[in-house]
């Protein structure tokens, strides 16, 4: 019995490892040897280009959006603005409809049927040659268009994903959490590009060729679906970091948890949709990047949890390298707790946030995945108050549950000495 407790737990450390560390060492030691894949790129390739920027409520982001996209140093006659709103009440498809004359289209979707079913509806009326999706929240950099286009040049790339940034990654710990691991993730993403494709779009800022647009279901995530099935017709995909967008994170844990917990739900479930792409003999290397970017990483929390559960069976059973893993591990969650009960305050110390965010993170991500496999996919998303989320977080029941946990940890640590 021990030894197979040793060999699932040694397992689940490598998948662990992997995914934090192996696969961003892989690509970066491919890249160093010399496995890139060239993109040949025109600054003069001028196409017309649709920016549809999607909506629901966007009232107090909506103008500054419209003014953002008017000032693009791209032509103006081979540009056309679309805004799409989805069942907005606010005020949002007026300000859009007084932007008429300066040659704003409004698309309204009747109800609210999601971000999706709007985007479906509105690539019924496009014709132009390169579409580029966008969120009302991501201000674009001047030549944002322009770099993202040039890139179609090449005729094997069939989308092309620009780089999001923050404008407020030190305001809070939690913008300066969500500033650290978006970081990370585009780190990936340059490298993902240079050997093949970066792994899905971004909702803020990605462009497609129209013609490989094919129509999602409702429950499908756009940014990270439509990309697959590009790959799937033979196309790459790339990453542009000089096409620059700024927008704000959500500013506040319960929110960035919330959110991440409906992207994990909804790629999931697209993954699945797609899953032809996991298979290597038919995708190659982009199946490696797909299983270890995003299967993997979303399979994490049950990884670590048999990790965690394996150590210390193990540290119980007299094995002392596990004993002290499982002391360290334990010290880690002491450590998220602190950042859990501090999360309201506007800055604390990394050694609380991060594995508190480290935590959550994984806690929301399985979240995702449990609510995709069964079948509950969230179409819409409304972000809840973050006073009541605040009063969720801190409740007497959570103190408790706290409370009863660390009497349990404390005993075990006891135990393990």
């Amino acid at each position: 019995m021990e030894s197979i407790i040793f060999f699932v737990t040694v397992c689940s450390f490598l998948l662990i490892l992997h995914v934090y560390l192996g696969y961003p060492l892989s690509l970066w030691i491919l890249s160093k040897l010399g496995r890139k894949k060239p993109i040949h790129k025109d600054d003069e390739f001028e196409p017309e280009v649709t920016l549809m920027i999607s909506c629901y409520n966007e009232i107090d982001v909506v103008e500054e959006k419209i003014e953002n996209a008017l000032a693009l140093e791209y032509p103006k006659d081979k540009l056309k603005i679309v805004v799409i709103s989805d069942g907005s009440d606010d005020g949002t498809d007026e300000v859009a409809l007084s932007y008429a004359d300066k040659g704003i289209t409004l698309i309204r979707q009747e109800g609210r049927l999601g971000k999706t079913s709007a985007i479906n509806m509105a690539m019924e009326q496009c014709e132009t040659e390169i579409t580029v999706f966008s969120d009302a929240n991501a201000m674009y950099q001047p030549d944002a268009i322009r770099k993202l286009v040039r890139n179609f040049a090449d005729t094997s790339v069939g989308y092309v994903v620009g780089a999001a940034l923050y404008t407020d990654g030190g305001e809070n710990s939690a913008a300066a959490s969500e500033d650290l691991y978006w970081k990370y993730e585009i780190g990936l993403k340059k490298m993902e590009s240079d050997l093949h494709s970066v792994v899905g779009g971004d909702g803020a800022i990605y462009g497609i060729r129209r013609s490989l647009y094919m129509p999602l279901d409702q429950k499908d995530i756009n940014d990270f679906v439509n990309p697959l099935q590009i790959i799937e017709q033979g196309y790459r995909g790339v990453f542009e970091e000089e096409a620059v967008c700024l927008e704000e994170t959500a500013g506040d844990f319960s929110k960035e948890y919330r959110r991440k917990q409906r992207i994990v739900n909804r790629s999931f479930r697209g993954l699945m949709k797609v899953k032809a792409v996991l298979n290597p003999f038919k995708f190659g290397f982009f199946s490696y990047e797909v299983a270890s970017h995003k299967l993997l990483r979303w399979l994490q929390p049950v990884f670590i949890v048999l990790f965690a559960f394996g150590s210390l069976a193990l540290g119980l059973l007299g094995n002392e390298f596990f004993a002290k893993v499982s002391i360290i591990g334990i010290v880690f969650l002491w450590l998220a707790q602190i950042g859990f009960l501090k999360s309201q305050q506007q800055h604390i110390s990394k050694a609380f946030f991060v594995p508190f965010y480290f935590i959550m993170v994984n806690y929301y991500s399985l979240l995702g995945v449990i609510t995709a496999l069964k079948g509950n996919i969230q179409v819409t998303w409304s972000t809840p108050r973050a006073e009541q989320e605040a009063n969720e977080l801190l409740s007497k029941k959570t103190r408790m549950v706290l409370i009863s946990t660390n009497l349990v940890l404390a005993l075990l640590v006891f135990k393990l000495f």
